[in-house]
């Protein structure tokens, strides 16, 4: 959508924990854990009064069953008055986006001054469930009426049915997982494995350089002393990353490997919103604002990750902006085929008209995804996070955000500075 309101929605700033591979350094944090963390951590890096936040939208994609609500349960376990209201959305990868822009309707719509969105993910955490037939007998069990009746449903237990599923990996909708989606993509496309893996190099250095530098470390609360993302591989070369196995496609034909794809990670992001006015009557300098938004979905059929190819374009002709106007673009890199795909149906026009070629130096100048991770839910909050901040130091005028979603979405966002 074109938001045209007088009421301008202020990105102020934001914090996160640290981003780990799962089943590592932390591992024993849950979802919920990593989320109050964030949302601790962004109060103390604002300085920012827990009762002066109206709202709190915060979002997971893999839902625990034992915390349906899981906003108001970070809201009730951080430094949050039990007064705010909390809203939990799922949204696949463009959950944190969708709880930005949850938050910003909150805003304009005059319900809120300020807010708090994001989200958390921990991949090290998995709720898992039994089989269908499993839970039919258990279920039947607690609802029998006497002892007796309970053991004869729990003696239709078998050895297999205590074996646990975790959640599963593919679309429902398809069949696939994301990337072998992605491998479809790369083949319709003709994305070569150099091409992919080139594009997972320069996120690993340029990552590497952000954090050696202080700017990713900015946005990062440490955790037991973690003050960085341990996913960045500094030593990384595009020669090492060639030797990798295909995990998607093992036939000579497969282009995907770890190396060029985001890893599974454990994390949680938080974004602080304000309207103009009201960051103006607290003295606070927003690092940008929200210019505009759009929301794609697409035919699975299409490439389940292609939507920021219709989404960018939509919203840049809908604001009257050029690709070339843009100072940043930051882009997730769920895969770095996915990248290249969405580049080139960019520059090429696809379903929509052609907006041209991105300036290399200024797409994901601090990495994206691939090397600094993909908590999910997270993602949509650390990206606007970092491309708000890199906007500031840079003294941008406007930044494209651009993030693709399973089940074939995306969303495009517009920041701009003045």
């Amino acid at each position: 959508m074109n938001q045209s309101t007088s009421t301008r929605v202020a990105v102020i700033g934001g914090a996160r924990t640290p981003f780990a591979r799962a089943g590592t350094v932390l591992k024993n944090y849950s979802a919920l854990q990593l989320g109050v963390h964030a949302v601790n951590g962004l109060l103390e890096k604002q300085q920012l009064a827990a009762e002066s936040v109206d709202e709190l939208v915060y979002g997971i994609v893999l839902v625990d069953p034992r915390v349906p609500h899981f906003a108001r349960e970070v809201n009730l376990h951080s430094a949050l008055p039990a007064s705010v209201r909390a809203l939990t959305v799922t949204n696949n990868c463009i959950t944190g986006a969708s709880a930005i822009t949850a938050i910003y309707d909150s805003i304009v719509a005059g319900r809120a001054e300020v807010g708090i969105a994001g989200g958390a993910e921990s991949m090290s955490h998995p709720a898992l469930l039994f089989s269908e037939s499993a839970t039919r007998i258990f279920v039947d069990a607690a609802n029998a009426r006497s002892f007796s009746a309970k053991l004869r449903e729990l003696a239709r237990l078998r050895p297999w049915h205590f074996k646990p599923r975790a959640p599963a990996i593919a679309e429902p909708s398809t069949g696939l997982t994301m990337g072998e989606h992605t491998e479809l993509m790369v083949k319709e496309w003709k994305i070569s494995r150099e091409e992919q893996d080139e594009v997972a190099h320069r996120s690993h250095m340029n990552a590497h350089a952000a954090t050696a530098d202080g700017r990713l470390k900015q946005e990062i609360q440490p955790l037991d002393g973690i003050d960085h993302d341990p996913l960045i591989r500094p030593d990384t070369t595009v020669t090492k990353l060639t030797v990798l196995s295909p995990v998607f496609d093992r036939s000579p034909a497969g282009t995907i490997t770890a190396g060029n794809a985001s890893p599974l990670t454990d994390g949680a992001a938080a974004v602080l919103l304000m309207s103009e006015e009201r960051a103006r009557k607290e003295g606070r300098a927003p690092l940008a604002f929200i210019k505009a938004f759009e929301y794609v979905g697409i035919d699975p059929a299409d490439g389940l990750l292609m939507g920021p190819g219709i989404a960018v374009p939509r919203v840049l002709r809908k604001t009257g902006f050029k690709l070339s106007d843009m100072d940043i673009v930051e882009m997730h890199e769920a895969f770095a085929g996915q990248v290249a795909c969405n580049l080139k149906a960019w520059e090429n026009g696809w379903k929509e008209p052609a907006i041209g070629k991105v300036d290399p130096e200024k797409l994901n100048p601090l990495g994206s995804s691939i090397a600094v991770g993909h908590p999910f839910a997270a993602t949509g909050a650390r990206i606007v996070t970092t491309i708000a901040n890199e906007m500031k130091r840079r003294g941008a005028r406007y930044g494209l955000v651009s993030i693709c979603g399973a089940g074939a979405t995306a969303v495009a966002m517009i920041l701009e500075r003045n």
